[in-house]
């Protein structure tokens, strides 16, 4: 197992280093390897949002070539000393974000076609208490062991998408979801 994590690990890290050599080589002028950037980062952003909005696949294919327009038209604001993954799945997550907002408001101007709001309703509120709750429990947490519960188990990144994102190694990300978690369950051990 550990070398199926390390394959993982050292496959991540070529992307990443691959990925960060063509768009360098393209911010200096060189129109091949930024076209090659953006073929390779197209493939990269379909895995990655694809992930994520897995039930709408059109709405997957919008969204890459929006996150690669903003990518282009940001492209000034990428820090070379950072993680070059870090910017670009901070910018495709804004615009997941963008979309998801986008289609609830679109959603909330439709009229339901039948009339079980009220069994619906109560939900509703279950749902955000309970995530207003999981909020509070969290802030518990020291950062070391609530960024990453945040980051892999509710918004759905992978461990190494959480160590390019937070800074943290991913055996540091790995660890501080067992503390985290253990943590939580000792709470709610003692609180019964």
């Amino acid at each position: 197992m550990a070398r199926n994590n390390e394959g993982s690990r050292m496959h991540t890290s070529d992307a990443e280093a691959a990925l960060r050599s063509l768009f360098l080589r393209g911010l200096d002028g060189d129109a091949k390897a930024y076209r090659d950037f953006l073929q390779r980062l197209s493939a990269h952003l379909r895995a990655f949002l694809g992930r994520r909005l897995f039930g709408w696949p059109d709405d997957v294919e919008d969204l890459v070539q929006e996150c690669l327009l903003a990518m282009h038209n940001q492209r000034h604001t990428y820090q070379s000393d950072q993680p070059l993954t870090a910017w670009v799945h901070a910018i495709a997550r804004y615009k997941m974000i963008d979309l998801l907002r986008a289609k609830s408001s679109r959603e909330a101007l439709q009229d339901p076609l039948d009339d079980e709001q009220g069994l619906f309703a109560a939900s509703d509120i279950e749902a955000s208490d309970a995530r207003r709750d999981l909020g509070g429990l969290l802030e518990t947490l020291p950062e070391r062991q609530r960024l990453p519960i945040v980051h892999v188990k509710i918004e759905g990144l992978s461990v190494a998408e959480t160590a390019s994102l937070t800074g943290m190694s991913e055996s540091a990300v790995k660890v501080g979801i067992h503390r985290g978690l253990k943590a939580l369950a000792a709470r709610f051990g003692s609180a019964a």
